[in-house]
């Protein structure tokens, strides 16, 4: 029918048996011509619809839409033109075949359906289409055969059809014009991501990314360069879509978890009376035994909701899953052509009377296969790698989202290690088997087929190589998994907090890695091994099976290609499977944290139009469960505006009373209404990292003038002047450069700042200075403060602050005492007027204030003495309020004329705001950005590292891999030497002594390479588990060693980090990816040789070939290096702002603030995400352009084997283009791992920054004090002065004292006075900038620093408890008996309370001691100091944190057990140093006065000034 269609020959297939072959006119005119209209007219509705659903604002129109437009038009013409010469040539008579009719009608219909199609392209961001790109990339391949048709046809002379040749010549020009064109990207205004607007041809090459490995070639990429997410993969866009997958399928698993639990619940009792019947009292054992094994089981396993995460991500993700899939299947079916190409290569080698023409078209096919092999390859892994880092960022904002709803109880089970690694680790985990999912069912395909080909090949004896293989997956299975037990020790290593520890754990450590890398060693050797064995054994099974088997070069070269095929699949499965292994753990993991329970709220209510502030109907709240309640039956009302104090002992459940206030607890019945937003200050601050500034805002907006009234108010302006900086001076983390107070009252300023109705105080004055504790409560909390008419619930300890109080609530055990006014409660003279009689005895009469502000009156009003209370309570308490509205007297002004009244410092700090902002202060970025190396690694540090590894083990390594090269050539050209027999004895004759000879060598060549990789691995386990010891033991020594200051300026994250991360990148990935490199490299080598071997002229086409292949690698290595180090840099403020998160949840909480810190998450993720985005393309871009090389090496010597093929056999060319096709492969992984190479190598950098930095002091010196050093515990102050940083001003301004022997002396000051810098600078935690210490006769700079140290014993500001046991804590290095611990427990009161834990001493302590009250913690500390017993104790404002009657039972023991000892105490209250023998008084780094309590009281000085406002009035009078 067609024949007659075209009036000629349809097809014949004597047309390609010829040397000048051709295909048949009319098949390229009907078919050749139907395959792109076809395929256009078929896919354009469907495109047209799409463009219709998802357009957006039409764009403007480019000079590019317009060229393809006009191009297309004059298409439309020329189409036009040739139907009018058809028509005006058919004038009669029957000769014009219909196809001359046919094809311009066709083609008129079909430019204009291009021509609507592209306009309607404006609507779509992305202006070029797939659909179409493909329809011109067809039209020019099919135009191709007619195109050099009808050239051959003009060029015999054959002049008939000139009219259509020339407009079939035009058309075909302008589509190939079209072609390129639409290869060119349109920039759209609206987005600066150019992936968005990339063409079809553009983002399949990833060329759209050439700009940026530009610039990241010219200089380093910072993060403005990295382009922004696309909204789809944004973190906030993907949650959303996650969560409502999540909460179909939780609701699924829950239902799961019920069903599961009341079959569970029959199963028992059904059990139990079965069990019971049998035998009663056995059982009854059993029954216990079993029911305590349940317990833990059903505790650690069944009771949260499995198996719904990976089907939701599936659900979420489906899209790029399924693309993905047909992208890998499409290229393992390609794999499998390039062996059947091979073969057909060989026998046309082999075959001289073969046309030439055929081998050329075998030529181009190689190139073509592999061109869409690597498209397709790079396209899968792109869209692999996309889904990866979508579902890593999805799983971190959603735990953290999580992390904010998630309730105590849940939140119980993890610590803030913890929840970090859910988001770090796990989520990495997941992201990690992303790229493994479609090996599942790939590697299944790639084997089978592997098989079946190599059958068809070798017949049967193909088993006895298949078998092997088979056989070594399982031993590379165990020494996979016995390698993933060794790495799970590392896991557990970086608890231990002293070096003799750390080292200890360190060598078991390294002993791991060793066998670890010698388990791997062999690894790699079995997989080196299998490929050579496999081929040895199976072609020597083939020979020996049959005599008439003869191996000829397409049979082994197409086999050998068959096998490498096979090779990756079966090397993978274990990798495979480990890799699932691991994240089913974290799935399980993630499951149980995302499924936990959120807090349960339901019982706080808030109620908008109601009475009372807050409500408590029946209350009773526990943190735990299995526990009794905390809070028990608590009935209360506080009225609006009132200012209500809660007291209590320590541990009566004061702050457990508002933890419940605010819903951190567990319901257990009644509830609580409130009225209104809370703000709330707890009683250990939580302060972030940033400027003073941010943290007081706290995310609102700015109201100069309010903030300012704060500063005033809570007492921070004296702090601004001392901060470099002022309020935009850096706070460390966890508020690390801050003392105690400032924490507390930058806090307080927060919650003030906040416009809030009810403010819930948690002790906010424990940690202030008597006065400045007097001056908030004035100025803030008092009924004059900044916060009047606002509810305030108030936790003190101070009792003088009560009677200005409107309500007091007594708790006791969790239940409400007594309540009711000052007045009210002293009358009635139960529980309250106890406690206040007996802390009023050890207190004297203390009221506190000095903070300078011009006052009048002189007279200090002072509580009178207890015994008149009950007769004129009101007029008294009148009489107290009113003294308490006065404040210093106006002698004080003189004393202190240095210091600026608080007015005149407001002025000038206005002045000084704005030169600050013009130049950052010296000082004031307290936390260095973290380092971030550009540029190339030095050569040093690469040196450094080789050193470590030891040169003469380098040089073995090295040998051994060259040797394993040149032994893996000659294998090469003995098996092509064998293939030539083929030919030498015709399959009958072949002698055994010739056949057996062959296998002979070739096995012997095989192992020589196994051996030698086997010897080179072992070396390289043992030279690089050397280097890592070397580089850890001089990074912690010398870690253990910096100064105080290294540590507030460095996070503890960055140091931890160098130690977990860049320490395990030095133990595991850098000696891995260094082999690789050098196996990779030798092995290019090696078949760049073999081919210059076999045809020389090949040398041309590799120079410029490995000239490109260098600029490549030169330009994406520097991107990809940068775009790596802003990965790691943008990823760790993810993790600190989590650990912060989790660990200020209740604030945060209270304030309401959860949508801001998730937002800040969000863009923290997003931040991150670009990074590694950007990462990704940058790989890809480089795989695409390295395959091409690779797969024009191909090309090329396919071309070379048919232009040379007079002179080469057909063993020769499979000899050659089996390494080649080869190539490509290890020519990627060369340029991966020269930049992994690189960027692990960063690890080394980075640790070698740290084995820097500057000591302190060393540790023993050669001057060691004499024995017994102090014996009488003298101190001399000479002319001492002291600064934290060098840029810093001083801030002890050459103190000068002497310290008798045994003699107990208090210092006091205000805050930033430089009372604590006093204990820093005894213990040498900052050098002297001056002047000297003397302890009994020695001068303390001059001996090491143990030696000092150990002789001190402080107990400090804040209690300082490792994760460990208690004895561990009290006695970290064993020195002790138990009795001795016991007693120290006794003397400080901590006997009964850790006899009662079930533990006892090895009582579990958690980190930072957060399962134990502060003052629990406190009073461990002086049990750690009574067991010291030195001649010299620090107590550093020890008492701050506890109730009175605590802090009276410290002060006897201490006055009674350290009575041989010199005392010094850092006192915030006074009444804590009257009994001591000196007083030291100072004052901005000077001392101000010096001298006995008396003396000082009768000048009338600072001291004298202070104790009067305290009420003390002569030395007895604490002790009333």
């Amino acid at each position: 029918m067609l024949e007659k269609f075209c009036n000629s020959t349809f097809w014949n297939s004597s047309f390609l048996d010829s040397p000048e072959a051709d295909l048949p006119l009319c098949f390229e005119q009907t078919v050749l011509v139907w395959i792109p209209l076809g395929f256009l007219w078929l896919l354009a509705p469907w495109q047209l619809l799409h463009v219709y659903r998802t357009k957006i604002n039409r764009s403007s129109i480019t000079k590019l839409y317009l060229a393809k437009q006009v191009l297309v038009g004059f298409l439309l013409i020329l189409a036009a033109i040739e139907l009018a010469l058809v028509l005006t040539e058919d004038s009669g008579q029957a000769t014009v075949p219909a196809i001359r009719y046919t094809n311009p009608s066709l083609y008129l219909g079909t430019w204009l359906l291009v021509l609507l199609f592209q306009h309607s392209r404006l609507w779509c961001v992305q202006k070029d289409s797939w659909f179409l790109s493909l329809f011109w990339i067809l039209s020019v391949l099919c135009g191709i055969f007619q195109f050099q048709t009808l050239i051959r046809t003009l060029l015999k002379g054959n002049n008939s059809n000139l009219a259509y040749s020339c407009l079939f010549f035009i058309c075909y020009a302008l589509n190939v014009l079209i072609l390129i064109l639409s290869a060119f990207s349109e920039k759209d205004g609206s987005s600066n991501n150019p992936s968005f607007t990339a063409s079809f041809l553009s983002s399949i090459t990833f060329s759209w990314h050439d700009s940026i490995v530009l610039k990241g070639y010219k200089q380093p990429l910072t993060l403005e360069d990295v382009w922004d997410l696309d909204e789809k993969i944004k973190t906030k866009t993907l949650v959303s879509k996650f969560e409502k997958c999540m909460a179909r399928e939780l609701q699924k698993a829950r239902k799961a978890v019920q069903r599961r639990q009341q079959g569970r619940a029959q199963g028992n009792s059904r059990d139990r009376l079965h069990g019971l019947n049998k035998n009663q009292s056995q059982s009854q054992d059993i029954l216990v035994l079993e029911d305590v094994k349940k317990k833990e089981k059903s505790g650690t396993t069944e009771n949260f909701p499995k198996a719904w995460l990976v089907k939701t991500l599936f659900k979420t993700f489906y899209v790029i899953f399924l693309k993905s899939f047909l992208l890998k299947l499409m290229h393992d079916l390609l794999m499998f052509l390039n062996p059947q190409l091979l073969k057909l290569m060989i026998s046309f080698a082999n075959n001289r009377d073969a046309y030439v023409w055929v081998g050329y078209l075998y030529s181009v096919l190689f190139f073509v296969v592999a061109l869409i092999q690597s498209l397709c390859l790079q396209n899968y892994f792109h869209l692999c790698f996309m889904l990866g880092t979508s579902v890593r960022a999805t799983i971190m904002a959603s735990v953290y989202k999580k992390a904010l709803t998630l309730s105590n109880q849940s939140r119980k089970q993890y610590t803030i290690g913890e929840t970090v690694n859910l988001m770090s680790v796990d989520a990495q985990k997941l992201m990690d088997v992303t790229g493994f999912i479609h090996l599942l069912w790939s590697n299944i395909l790639q084997i089978t087929l592997s098989i079946s080909l190599l059958w068809a090949e070798l017949g049967p004896s193909v088993l006895a190589g298949v078998g092997l293989m088979v056989l070594l997956i399982p031993i590379n299975g165990i020494l996979a998994a016995k390698s993933r037990a060794v790495q799970i020790l590392k896991y557990f290593t970086w608890e231990a907090s002293f070096k003799k520890q750390v080292c200890e754990l360190r060598n078991k450590e390294l002993k791991n890695l060793l066998t670890l890398g010698q388990i791997q060693t062999i690894m790699l050797f079995l997989l080196h091994l299998s490929p050579i064995l496999v081929s040895v054994i199976t072609f020597s099974v083939y020979i020996l099976v049959n005599s008439n088997n003869v191996l000829d070069a397409e049979k082994a070269f197409t086999s050998i290609a068959l096998f490498n095929i096979l090779r990756f699949p079966l090397s993978m499965f274990p990798m495979v499977i480990t890799s699932m292994l691991q994240a089913s753990v974290s799935t399980e993991r993630l499951e149980k944290y995302l499924g936990g329970d959120d807090l349960d709220t339901s019982a706080i209510r808030h109620e908008y139009n109601f009475d009372k502030a807050v409500q408590f109907s029946e209350a009773s709240f526990t943190w735990d469960r299995d526990l009794e309640a905390t809070i028990r039956d608590v009935n209360l009302d506080i009225m609006p505006g009132q200012l209500v104090a809660v007291v209590g002992t320590v541990g009566s459940g004061k702050s457990s009373l508002m933890s419940a206030m605010l819903g951190e607890m567990e319901n257990v019945h009644g509830h609580i209404t409130i009225k209104g937003t809370i703000a709330y200050v707890p009683q250990q601050s939580w302060i972030q990292n940033g400027t003073l500034k941010d943290n007081i805002l706290f995310g609102s907006e700015l109201d100069e003038k309010k903030y300012q009234q704060v500063l005033e108010a809570c007492a921070l302006l004296p702090d601004l002047e001392v901060l470099p900086g002022g309020d935009l001076a850096e706070i460390g983390e966890k508020g690390i450069n801050l003392s105690g107070g400032q924490k507390q009252r930058i806090s307080l300023a927060r919650a003030t700042y906040q416009n809030s109705d009810i403010y819930v105080l948690d002790d906010p004055l424990s940690a202030v200075d008597a006065h400045v504790g007097k001056h908030i409560f004035n100025k803030v909390l008092g009924p004059n403060g900044l916060l009047k008419g606002k509810t305030r619930l108030l936790i003190t300890h101070s009792i003088h602050f009560l009677p200005q109080v409107d309500e007091i609530v007594v708790l006791g055990n969790g239940t409400i005492l007594e309540k009711g006014s000052y007045s009210t409660l002293l009358a009635k003279k139960g529980l309250f007027a106890k406690i206040l009689k007996t802390s009023t005895k050890q207190m004297g009469l203390e009221g506190e204030a000095t903070v300078n502000e011009d006052s009048e009156e002189d007279d200090c009003g002072l509580m009178p003495s207890v015994e008149e209370i009950p007769e004129e309570v009101v007029s008294l308490t009148m009489r107290r309020e009113n003294s308490l509205h006065r404040t210093l007297s106006h002698s004080s002004r003189s004393s202190s004329r240095h210091r600026k009244s608080l007015k005149n410092s407001l002025k000038t700090r206005n002045v000084n705001t704005l030169k600050e902002e013009e130049e950052l202060v010296k000082g004031q970025k307290l936390i260095k950005k973290e380092f971030i190396q550009t540029g190339k690694v030095k050569l040093s540090v690469y040196l450094k590292y080789l050193r470590a590894m030891g040169l003469c083990l380098i040089f073995f390594i090295i040998l051994a891999y060259v040797i394993n090269a040149v032994a893996y050539i000659g294998s090469n050209l003995w098996l092509s030497a064998w293939t030539n027999d083929s030919k030498t004895y015709n399959g009958t004759n072949y002698p055994a002594s010739q056949r057996d000879l062959r296998v002979g060598v070739y096995g012997a060549l095989g192992l020589v390479q196994g051996v030698f990789v086997l010897l080179g691995n072992l070396c390289s386990a043992h030279a690089s588990t050397h280097a890592s010891n070397i580089l850890h033991k001089q990074l912690l020594t010398n870690i253990l060693r910096a100064p105080m200051s290294f540590f507030d300026t460095t996070p503890t994250g960055r140091i931890v980090n160098r130690f977990a991360g860049d320490i395990s990148t030095v133990d595991d990935t850098l000696p891995l990816s260094l082999r690789s490199w050098i196996l990779c490299f030798l092995g290019i080598i090696g078949t760049l040789v073999m081919i210059c071997m076999a045809t020389p002229i090949f040398i041309t086409v590799i120079i410029p070939l490995g000239i490109i292949y260098t600029f490549v690698q030169m330009f994406y290595v520097a991107t990809s290096r940068q775009l790596k180090r802003l990965d790691s840099v943008t990823r760790s403020p993810i993790y600190s702002h989590f650990s912060e998160t989790v660990s200020g949840l209740s604030v945060i909480r209270a304030f309401e603030h959860q949508q801001r810190f998730l937002k800040h998450n969000e863009v923290g993720i997003d931040t991150n995400q670009k990074c590694v985005f950007s990462w990704i393309v940058s790989n890809r871009w480089l795989a695409v352009r390295l395959e091409l090389i690779g797969n024009l090496i191909v090309f090329f010597a396919s071309m070379m084997m048919v232009i040379y093929r007079d002179t080469l056999s057909g063993d020769t060319a499979g000899f050659v283009l089996s390494n080649a096709l080869n190539i490509t492969q290890t020519l990627n992984w060369l340029v991966r791992m020269t930049s992994e190479v690189e960027t692990n190598i960063v690890a080394v950098e980075r640790i070698n920054e740290y084995i820097k930095v500057e000591n302190e002091a060393p540790w023993v010196t050669d001057k060691r004090p004499p024995p017994g050093w102090p014996s009488k515990g003298e101190i001399q102050f000479n002319n001492y002065q002291l600064r934290y940083r060098p840029e810093l001003d001083l801030i002890l301004k050459g103190i000068t004292c002497d310290i008798k022997s045994m003699e107990k002396v208090g210092v006091v000051g205000r805050t930033g006075a430089g009372k604590s810098s006093l204990t820093n600078a005894l213990f040498r935690i900052l050098e002297a900038a001056g002047g000297q210490i003397i302890i009994d006769g020695v001068d303390i700079a001059s001996i090491g620093l143990h030696d000092l140290r150990e002789k001190l014993t402080i107990i400090p500001q804040d209690p300082i408890l490792f994760s460990g046991s208690l004895r561990m804590n009290l006695d970290p290095f064993n020195n002790h008996s138990d009795e001795e611990i016991w007693k120290a427990l006794e003397l400080a009161h901590l006997k009964s309370f850790v006899a009662g834990l079930q533990l006892g001493l090895s009582h579990k302590v958690t980190e930072a001691g957060d399962n134990l009250s502060i003052g629990q913690k406190q009073l461990l500390c002086l049990a750690r100091a009574l067991l010291r017993k030195s001649k010299i104790l620090i107590m550093d404002e020890a008492t701050a944190a506890v109730d009175i009657e605590t802090d009276h039972l410290i002060q006897t023991t201490i006055q009674k057990e350290f009575s041989h000892c010199t005392t010094i105490t850092i006192a915030h209250r006074l009444h804590t140093i009257m009994d001591s023998d000196k007083i030291i008084v100072l004052d901005n780094g000077k001392i101000v006065e010096y001298g006995t309590p008396n003396e000082l009281l009768k000048n009338s000085g600072p001291f004298c000034l202070m104790a009067k406002e305290a009420g003390i009035e002569n030395v007895n009078s604490t002790s009333l």
